[in-house]
């Protein structure tokens, strides 16, 4: 078990400094009126859709996917005597830290290209090393968890430390007003908010380096398959094919609706900053209380199921959320009842797709007798990584209908947007053959049970 809780703080790390490059990032770079943030990078539009913001996060998340694979590929074939996942977390982790922080520093006082330079490096070393340390994490969960169940349990634990960094993060907008209230600029004190919790990350991020010993609770074999023949084979796997598909979908709404969540409280609703640390809070208390039902469901009923039930759940809080400000009941209520309807779906989704990912890898590794973890969540994470590349580009786009970030229609149009991407994400997902998969492990299990009584 304290292997397991150490694992599972890598992921409450990595989820606050990711947290806020996804909760901040845009915000920060088109600020609204109320904000009160000096404008840093041009807020010019091409063709007259496309923004420099959007250009730039668009450019990072397609680096952040194309470096999946080869980091998957690195770390698969890596012969390091502390692991072939530890050596590449280990690595990346203070690096990565240091990034998120430069993210939101400007080399130039006002308006200037050269910030918008110096973001696109930032951003682009950010996401290479938070693709360094995430990649090879995910492929462990495989590694650590040696049945379905384990697994189940394990990403369970890591979806609760998920919220946890998330709701974390979330506390920045309290932190930089007490140093606003000292006498700080709010962009310094943004960036001060920012470093101490990127020094909190940090020491989280290191838990699991220096406390898990991969050669020995682990599978550890390095694979000798290149990194263009492992990802033919993976992508071969239909159920894998069809699942990271719904996925990719997935992740195009949720990353705009994550995004826009600060646009729909003070815009929307018009509450301040500091209600979105509020709401996180109650999102993630909402998520816990629906991890344990959600464990012992999956068991019962099957992962895909309650996936498919969450995505109706989705589909109904991204419609209420493109109403928000127009309903007959007070800003708060609506707030808090957006939030209450999307923790279930939340708790779901926080859970379930990463043991769906490890069963596959699972079932194909008994199958052709090659472990390929890193490449099957390298490219998952991939396929992700694509839907928040469009989303970050179609966000920015909308939140720029009028050049000022504070677009009413755009910003509705965002949450009519996630649903849209929902709907599409469900008929996928029930191409998905569940059944296959779980079939294919069982049998295999059995087998090389009975092999064994035969020795």
């Amino acid at each position: 078990m304290s292997k397991q809780i150490a694992y599972s703080m890598g992921q409450l790390g990595w989820s606050l400094l990711s947290g806020i490059i996804g909760t901040y990032l845009v915000f920060y770079y088109i600020p609204t009126e109320k904000s009160e943030i000096a404008i840093s990078v041009p807020q010019t539009l091409f063709f007259g859709f496309l923004t420099i913001i959007g250009l730039i996060t668009m450019l990072g998340r397609f680096f952040d996917a194309v470096t999946d694979p080869w980091i998957a590929t690195l770390s698969d074939r890596s012969k390091s005597p502390k692991g072939r996942r530890i050596s590449f977390m280990k690595k990346s982790a203070v690096p990565f830290a240091i990034t998120t922080v430069l993210v939101f520093w400007n080399p130039v006082q006002g308006v200037s290209t050269l910030n918008a330079i110096f973001l696109t490096v930032m951003l682009l070393l950010f996401y290479l090393f938070l693709t360094m340390y995430v990649t090879p994490f995910f492929a462990l969960l495989s590694e650590l968890g040696h049945t379905p169940e384990e697994r189940l349990n394990l990403s369970t634990y890591i979806s609760v430390t998920w919220f946890l960094g998330f709701a974390a993060a979330s506390q920045a907008p309290a932190l930089w007003n007490v140093f606003i209230g000292m006498g700080f600029a709010k962009e310094v004190a943004m960036r001060m908010a920012f470093t101490i919790f990127s020094v909190i990350g940090l020491i989280l991020l290191l838990i699991p380096v220096f406390t898990i010993d991969e050669k020995k609770y682990c599978e550890s074999v390095p694979s000798e398959v290149k990194m263009m023949d492992s990802i033919k084979a993976t992508f071969a796997n239909r159920e894998f094919r069809i699942f990271a598909a719904s996925d990719l979908v997935y992740w195009l709404a949720i990353t705009v609706f994550q995004n826009a969540l600060l646009y729909y409280i003070t815009i929307l609703l018009d509450r301040p900053e500091e209600m979105l640390g509020i709401l996180f809070i109650l999102l993630g208390v909402g998520s816990f209380l629906f991890y344990v039902p959600v464990n012992l469901l999956a068991k019962k009923f099957g992962k895909k199921k309650l996936l498919a039930f969450a995505f109706c759940l989705f589909i109904a809080t991204y419609l209420f959320g493109s109403m928000l400000g127009k309903l007959p009941f007070s800003p708060e209520l609506q707030a808090y009842a957006l939030v209450i309807i999307a923790s279930i779906p939340m708790a779901v989704f926080g859970i379930l797709p990463n043991v769906i990912i490890a069963d596959i890898a699972e079932y194909d590794a008994r199958k052709t007798g090659v472990r390929r973890e890193g490449m099957f969540f390298g490219t998952r994470t991939f396929v992700s990584k694509i839907g928040q590349m469009l989303s970050m580009l179609t966000l920015s786009s909308l939140l720029l209908l009028q050049r000022n970030g504070s677009n009413e229609i755009g910003i509705r149009l965002t949450a009519v947007f996630a649903a849209v991407a929902c709907v599409v994400g469900l008929i996928l997902l029930l191409m998905y053959n569940e059944q296959k998969i779980l079939k294919g492990i069982s049998s295999n299990s059995q087998l090389d049970s009975n092999e064994g009584v035969g020795l």
